[in-house]
């Protein structure tokens, strides 16, 4: 299970100061809980029985297996909440033997779909385009696309590999309804960004390899933690506390990090989370992440002297997969001091002089969890799920809505010509 600590040499964030926030805060805690003054419309990840129970869990392995049988590559579109914790997962735990996941519809990029057909051109694929709203351009244009393709390569038995998953009463349900596609729920009381624990980040994942009913079952652990700690020791209320003490403070930017590359898809992940949800009103902070320790190599110098505007949250995995000693060669290279170490021992040690030198200057909060596995992101999905609503609430916002990300797109129809 997730632990929650943090180290802070400056003195600016002490574990009184943390725990009188919590406290302060433990009524919203309830509150959140309770569902009390949340979207009724937003909240169905809150029950996670609802959109990943038994039915749901048996389709989509049956589903999956038939992908699988039928299938080199698996082409997912969507974008942002769409794919990000699918990919996530997948790129940290993919597996030989199953269907390559190939993740498009994220870009509008001539190069990127260019290199995307060509890739399946030479494959036996089938399709999932997953949108909640069937007007978003990229997966709109993908979808398109990827159509035409698979008409030429398997003419008019193509419908038979397309998959989609949308919004019950929509015009994507109704064109599946009308060319014969597969159609899944994207479900109606959930938005995109929360929606791991469904068929938009399941099914990509079975089809993968993966265990899903593992992802499951650690969502409902973490889920449990969260409902039955006390406030004292509910992580994602001290996590949501640290966060808003230190914004009150002046920082404006977090930056999350791992020393593990199994975890850089996971941060897309968790940026979109908290800029979607938090960037309101001219408030939050700026969410950004780094894989150490080769952007030590970088951005290290700036958290070390520059603009004091950060606060670091590392991700630390106890046990990671894999395991490569250092066995001398008989050259004498000058590093005979990691004889007899695994380059286990070399992350290790790198991390713990990362957060002694970092919390010198900032704060560095850490979670540490025991191993990268399904039931692991199922616990990440959930945890930074809760907190983030927490901390979205301390901030005034609503966690759930994204007015901002509407902008531009009034100016790219009219561009485009839509009427």
């Amino acid at each position: 299970m997730l632990q929650f600590s943090f180290s802070d040499k400056t003195g600016r964030l002490t574990e009184s100061a943390l725990r009188a926030e919590a406290a302060k805060y433990a009524p919203l805690l309830e509150a959140v809980k309770a569902q009390s003054g949340l979207d009724p419309m937003s909240t169905g990840w809150m029950e996670i029985g609802r959109w990943a129970g038994e039915d749901t869990l048996s389709n989509l392995e049956a589903l999956a297996r038939k992908i699988q049988g039928d299938s080199d590559a698996f082409a997912v579109i969507g974008v942002g909440g769409s794919n990000n914790a699918a990919r996530s997962m997948v790129e940290a735990l993919k597996k030989e033997g199953f269907p390559e996941i190939v993740w498009t519809g994220n870009t509008l990029s001539a190069h990127a779909m260019e290199k995307t057909l060509a890739a399946l051109r030479t494959k036996d694929f089938s399709i999932d385009c997953i949108a909640k709203n069937f007007e978003t351009l990229e997966p709109g244009a993908a979808f398109r696309v990827l159509r035409r393709l698979m008409r030429e390569k398997y003419g008019e038995t193509f419908a038979s590999r397309v998959i989609a998953t949308g919004t019950i009463g929509s015009s994507l349900e109704a064109l599946c309804r009308k060319e014969g596609y597969t159609f899944l729920p994207f479900p109606t009381d959930i938005g995109g960004r929360y929606t791991a624990l469904s068929n938009v980040g399941l099914l990509p994942a079975a089809v993968a390899g993966l265990d899903i009913r593992k992802v499951v079952k650690g969502a409902r652990k973490m889920r449990e933690a969260l409902y039955t700690l006390p406030p004292e020791e509910n992580p994602a209320l001290l996590y949501a506390a640290a966060r808003h003490l230190l914004y009150s403070m002046g920082y404006r930017v977090e930056m999350l990090c791992s020393f593990e590359p199994q975890l850089q898809w996971f941060f897309k992940w968790w940026v979109q989370l908290f800029a979607e949800s938090e960037g309101k009103k001219d408030t939050g902070l700026f969410p950004a992440a780094s894989l150490y320790s080769e952007e030590l190599h970088a951005v290290g110098q700036f958290v070390q002297e520059g603009s004091p505007i950060l606060f670091e949250t590392l991700l630390d995995v106890q046990d990671p997969d894999g395991s490569v000693p250092l066995t001398p060669d008989g050259a004498e290279d000058g590093f005979s001091y990691l004889d007899g170490k695994d380059y286990r021992d070399l992350n290790r040690a790198a991390f713990a002089a990362t957060r002694t030198a970092h919390s010198g200057r900032l704060p560095v909060v850490t979670f540490t969890i025991p191993r990268i596995g399904e039931e692991a992101f199922g616990e990440l999905f959930t945890f930074f799920q809760y907190a983030c609503v927490l901390s979205s609430g301390m901030l005034g916002v609503d966690p759930f809505d994204q007015p901002g990300v509407e902008a531009y797109k009034g100016w790219m129809f009219k561009a485009l010509g839509k009427t």
